[in-house]
């Protein structure tokens, strides 16, 4: 099953309760092909993906976002790396303190927006201490953990948030 783009964008909810059911791994390998075709600055492309699904990992990984239960119940977890010094080598300090996040938040999004589209549910988890996160996967000093992605089937329909309507957020800018 395949959703139009704007359908997804609208449709997407944030997962925190997920059924037992399997993800096979071509799935998952889609969705970080989706990530990879994101945009970043310079076509530096500063990302690496982690993919979790031992279950004492996402247990560590809990401990490490706060208490987030969700994510040990979730089948996989995506843990999304920033690569600072990638782009810091084009783009210097601004590459390595803004760009490289920029462009690994694109990458999110692009699983978030994919997992929609192929009925999955996930959660961007952004509350997490980066060292300890670091420390469970044996991550290289060179990466940065940005988000950690639960991906499964949704267990149960996730309500509509309220959110802010255009009027309130667009300030036009012209003649």
């Amino acid at each position: 099953m395949t959703r139009d783009v704007f359908e997804a964008i609208k449709e997407r909810r944030s997962t925190r309760a997920f059924k037992e059911d399997e993800v096979p791994l071509a799935t998952i390998t889609r969705l970080v092909e989706a990530a990879c075709h994101a945009p970043s600055a310079g076509n530096i492309q500063p990302w690496q993906f982690y993919i979790v699904t031992d279950t004492e990992k996402k247990k560590s990984l809990v401990k490490a976002a706060l208490g987030q239960g969700f994510l040990a119940q979730a089948p996989v977890v995506i843990v999304v790396c920033a690569e600072p010094e990638r782009s810091a080598s084009r783009y210097g300090q601004r590459g390595s303190e803004l760009y490289c996040l920029q462009d690994t938040a694109a990458a999110v999004q692009n699983i978030l927006l994919g997992a929609n589209a192929l009925g999955l549910g996930t959660c961007w988890v952004g509350a997490f201490n980066e060292g300890e996160v670091a420390r469970v996967l044996r991550l290289p000093q060179e990466l940065r953990p940005v988000a950690l992605v639960p991906v499964g089937h949704p267990a149960g329909d996730s309500r509509m948030p309220s959110r802010r309507s255009v009027k309130d957020v667009v300030h036009l800018v012209g003649e």
